[in-house]
């Protein structure tokens, strides 16, 4: 044996049908399709829904109406009645003092507490995953604390009226806050009060400085000068101008200078007067 006479076994390989190829090949003419018809063509077929064009059976068949609703809460239901007749046979006692040691002494005077899980371990209830409800139908005269998830108003009334007293269950949506701890008192106030530190300037920046320092500049320019004191006129110049006799008065003159003239008039005379005592003198000594 060798490589080359490795064969596969006899039948396990077989030649694909050739249609299409003449009549001689045995599948030529119509390829095995018969004769014209739907399902002759290229492409054409039948549905497997499809009947012969009669109402197919999905559309025969009735519909459901309405919809489902997904947040629909299912709980376990037990009516106060059941409860009742729970009692009345004793399976509440029995399944206690199952649960409970020979040791201990439940107190005869206390109030049988009413559970999802007592009720499981009587039979009225068969899932512990569902909330339990309890309803109010039948009559219940024996005094119970009842916990469940909820009660209808009739229940409620019916067990509080005969002595017993109902417990809700809640599941809280948020936290919390710990137990013990009172939220709304006020906080103990400081016993001496520390002055606030006073905020420190913050430091310019060197464009900030030069804004500044360009606007007290221009607030400088823009003030008013202050005016300058009016300095007294010398005698020299008050003498000089004293008209003489021989000068003709000038048509116009200012305002200012006549009010400086008329307030040194007392001293631009006694100038004058000395002037000519001192002329007479010199006259009589030559």
């Amino acid at each position: 044996m060798k490589l080359h006479d490795l064969r596969p076994a006899e039948g396990s390989r077989k030649d694909r049908i050739r249609v299409g190829r003449g009549i001689a090949a045995g599948k030529g003419k119509t390829a095995g399709r018969g004769t014209k018809g739907q399902k002759a063509r290229a492409g054409g077929g039948i549905p497997p829904w499809f009947e012969g064009g009669q109402t197919p059976l999905h559309m025969r068949i009735p519909k459901l109406r309405g919809f489902k609703n997904r947040f629909k809460i299912e709980f376990e239901v037990v009516n106060v009645g059941a409860i009742q007749a729970a009692v009345d046979r004793g399976a509440f006692e029995s399944a206690i003092a199952e649960r409970t040691s020979a040791t201990s002494k439940a107190k005869g005077d206390a109030l049988i507490t009413v559970n999802q899980d007592l009720l499981r371990a009587v039979g009225l209830v068969r899932n512990l995953n569902k909330p339990l409800k309890i309803l109010g139908n039948g009559d219940l005269s024996s005094a119970l604390f009842v916990v469940a998830d909820g009660f209808t108003a009739s229940a409620r009334s019916k067990i509080e009226a005969a002595g017993g007293s109902v417990n809700v269950l809640e599941v809280p949506s948020r936290p919390l806050k710990a137990i013990g701890v009172d939220t709304d008192a006020p906080a103990d106030e400081p016993s001496e009060s520390k002055p606030k530190a006073e905020p420190k300037p913050k430091a310019k920046t060197k464009a900030a400085a030069k804004d500044a320092s360009e606007a007290d500049e221009a607030a400088e320019a823009d003030a008013p000068t202050p005016a300058r004191p009016k300095a007294k006129a010398s005698s020299k110049a008050k003498a000089t101008a004293e008209p003489t006799a021989d000068a003709e008065p000038e048509a116009a003159t200012e305002p200012a200078a006549v009010e400086a003239a008329a307030d040194d008039a007392p001293e631009a005379s006694a100038t004058v007067d000395d002037a000519d005592d001192e002329s007479d003198a010199t006259s009589d000594d030559a």
